[in-house]
C-alpha cells in the first residue's frame, strides 16, 4: 500500500483531449491527480458555445467550435490507442459525438471526480526550494483564489484558443467586418455577404466551403506552394496573399483588388501560457516553445511537461503517447537523461528542422515526419508505440481532405488489424 504522503501529486491544466489522457495515466501510475478546467464541462475545444468574447467570469472563451462541425479526420484514428471511439455508421462524426466519447473515457477511468470545473489557473511557479510547484487557482463560482502545491505539472491547455492575427497595412481603414475564425459559430450570418477567408489550412478551407453555402461569393487567399486540388463550389475563387486592405476590400500580391463585406482571418493561433511565471524557464517565440525535450518536457524544470504542442499529427493518439512518455519518467519507472543530454538532443532536432527550411513557427510541426516522432518517443521511454495502421490511415485521410474537400467525409473506413485498414464504400 502506497503511503498517501509519498504519492506523487500531479496538477493537470485543462480537461480536453490532452488533459484527460494525462490524468488517466497519472492516476494509473499511482499518483494523486487534480485537473483544473476553466469551463463548466470537460472536452476542451470540442465544447460548443454560441458565446464569443468573454464568459460570465470575464475569461476569454476557449473553444473555437462551430455549429454543425464534423471531424476532418476519421473517428478510427481519433480515439486513444487502447480506447477507440465506438463503432457507428460514419467515419467522420459530429462534434457532439466526440464530446460524448470524452465523457465516456472520463467515466471509464474515474477521472471525473478529480476535475475541478470553473477553476481558472492564474499562476504556476516553482516553490522557493525549486522542488515542487505552487499553483494559484481562481475558483470562479466562489470568486476566491486558492493556492496548491504539486510535485508535477502537466500543461494541457491546448493551442486553438488565442487568435493569431496578421498585421496588414490598412486594417484600420477597412470599413467592413473583420473577424478571426475563433469567433465563427455558423454560416447563417453570411447570407448575402461577400467574404474573404485568409488562410488555407484545414479550418480555412472548411470555413470557405461552409460560408459559400450562404454567401454570394467567397475568396480564399493562400500562399500554398501547390494550390488545393479540391474542386470548390462555383462561387469560391482562390487568390494569392493579401498585401494590404483598402476601405472596401483588399489588394493582392498579384496586383489585383477585390471588395468584400467581411474578412475572416483563418490565420491560426498563438501558443500562450499566461499562467506560467517567468521563473518556469519557458519562453515562447513565434509559437516555438523552449527549452523542451522531445517537444514536451521542460528541460529547465523536468517536473513540468506540455502535452499536445506538435501539430499535423493524430492528436489524441500522439497526446496519449506523450502522456505515457512523460509519466514513465515522472513516476520514477525510468530515469531522465541529464539536462545537458536533453539540451543536445533538442538542439540536434531543431538543427535538422532549420536545415529543411522550416520557420520558427513550424518548430513543433510534424506532418511528414510524424512517424519518426512517435517511434522516437516510444523507443526512448520503452512504451507501446502507435500502431502502423493509424499512421497509414492518417496519411490517406489528410490526402483525401486536400483532394476532395466537398466529398471526403463520405469515406467510410474499418481497421482490420494493427497494420491494415479497408475503405468500405
Amino acid at each position: 500500500m502506497v503511503n498517501e504522503k509519498t504519492k506523487r501529486s500531479y496538477c493537470v491544466i485543462g480537461a480536453g483531449t490532452a488533459g484527460l489522457c494525462a490524468a488517466r495515466h497519472a492516476l494509473q501510475s499511482g499518483g494523486t491527480v487534480t485537473v483544473f478546467e476553466m469551463d463548466k464541462e470537460l472536452g476542451g475545444t470540442w465544447v460548443f458555445n454560441e458565446q464569443t468574447g468573454k464568459n460570465e467570469y470575464g475569461i476569454d472563451m476557449h473553444s473555437s467550435m462551430y455549429k454543425g462541425l464534423r471531424t476532418n479526420l476519421p473517428k478510427e484514428i481519433m480515439g486513444y490507442p487502447d480506447f477507440p471511439i465506438p463503432e457507428q455508421e460514419s467515419s467522420y462524426i459530429p462534434a457532439e459525438d466526440m464530446l460524448h466519447f470524452f465523457h465516456l473515457f472520463a467515466e471509464t477511468f474515474g477521472i471525473l471526480e478529480h476535475i475541478r470545473f470553473s477553476h481558472y489557473v492564474v499562476r504556476v511557479k516553482p516553490t522557493l526550494d525549486e522542488k515542487a510547484w505552487e499553483v494559484i487557482v481562481r475558483d470562479c463560482p466562489n470568486d476566491k483564489l486558492v493556492t496548491y502545491t504539486f510535485d508535477y505539472v502537466l500543461v494541457c491547455n491546448g493551442h486553438y484558443h488565442t487568435p493569431n492575427l496578421p498585421k496588414y497595412e490598412g486594417m484600420d481603414l477597412y470599413e467592413g467586418t473583420q473577424m478571426h475564425s475563433h469567433d465563427y459559430r455558423s454560416n447563417e450570418r453570411f447570407e448575402g455577404e461577400t467574404v474573404l477567408v485568409i488562410g488555407a489550412g484545414p479550418s480555412g478551407m472548411d470555413m470557405a466551403y461552409e460560408i459559400s453555402k450562404r454567401a454570394i461569393r467567397v475568396t480564399l487567399s493562400h500562399h500554398l506552394k501547390d494550390k488545393p486540388q479540391t474542386v470548390f463550389p462555383s462561387n469560391v475563387t482562390l487568390k494569392p496573399d493579401v498585401v494590404r486592405l483598402t476601405k472596401t476590400g483588399v489588394i493582392y500580391a498579384d496586383g489585383t483588388s477585390e471588395d468584400f463585406s467581411t474578412i475572416c482571418y483563418s490565420t491560426g493561433y498563438k501558443y500562450t501560457f499566461p499562467f506560467l511565471s517567468t521563473d518556469c524557464g519557458i519562453t515562447v517565440e513565434d509559437n516555438h516553445v523552449q527549452p523542451l525535450y522531445k517537444h514536451c518536457i521542460n528541460i529547465r524544470y523536468p517536473t513540468m511537461a506540455f502535452i499536445g504542442l506538435p501539430f499535423y499529427v493524430c492528436a489524441a493518439q500522439m497526446m496519449d503517447l506523450q502522456a505515457r512518455f512523460c509519466i514513465k519518467f515522472f513516476s520514477g519507472a525510468r530515469a531522465l537523461p541529464t539536462a545537458e543530454e536533453m539540451t543536445a538532443d533538442t538542439a540536434a532536432d531543431m538543427e535538422e528542422r532549420w536545415k529543411r527550411g522550416l520557420k520558427k513557427r513550424q518548430a513543433h510541426m510534424m506532418g511528414p515526419i510524424e512517424d519518426n516522432y512517435y517511434d522516437d518517443l516510444a523507443k526512448t521511454a520503452d512504451i507501446e508505440p502507435i500502431k502502423p495502421v493509424i499512421q497509414k490511415l492518417h496519411k490517406l485521410s489528410a490526402f483525401r481532405f486536400s483532394e476532395d474537400l466537398v466529398n471526403f467525409r463520405k469515406d467510410k473506413f474499418r481497421i482490420v488489424d494493427d497494420e491494415t485498414f479497408v475503405k468500405v464504400n
